[in-house]
């Protein structure tokens, strides 16, 4: 299950989440999501737990939850929607 953790500090890194989410099961990837230029955390990151049931439960139970002093926001991740393809302002 992939999973959508928000409202995070910027100190908060993927091992911390890989911590606070593993009392729930196995967490096979995190990652925080970082700005392209200046490598600062966005504030909020993707888990990945195999066991769906295990996903549900750490959702219901750690949404609100507090990491360094902020409220979490915890969700299932939903996939992302493919763009749309157009040539519209495309310089030739």
């Amino acid at each position: 299950m992939n999973i959508y953790v928000a409202n995070l500090t910027r100190l908060v890194n993927s091992q911390d989440l890989t911590k606070h989410f593993s009392d729930y099961g196995e967490v096979s990837s995190a990652k925080v999501i970082n700005d392209k230029f200046t490598g600062e955390s966005r504030g909020f990151a993707f888990l990945e737990m195999p066991d769906d049931n295990a996903g549900r439960k750490a959702i219901s139970e750690l949404n609100g939850s507090v990491i360094d002093g902020r409220n979490i926001v915890v969700n299932e991740a939903k996939p992302q929607r493919e763009r749309e393809r157009s040539d519209y302002g495309r310089r030739w």
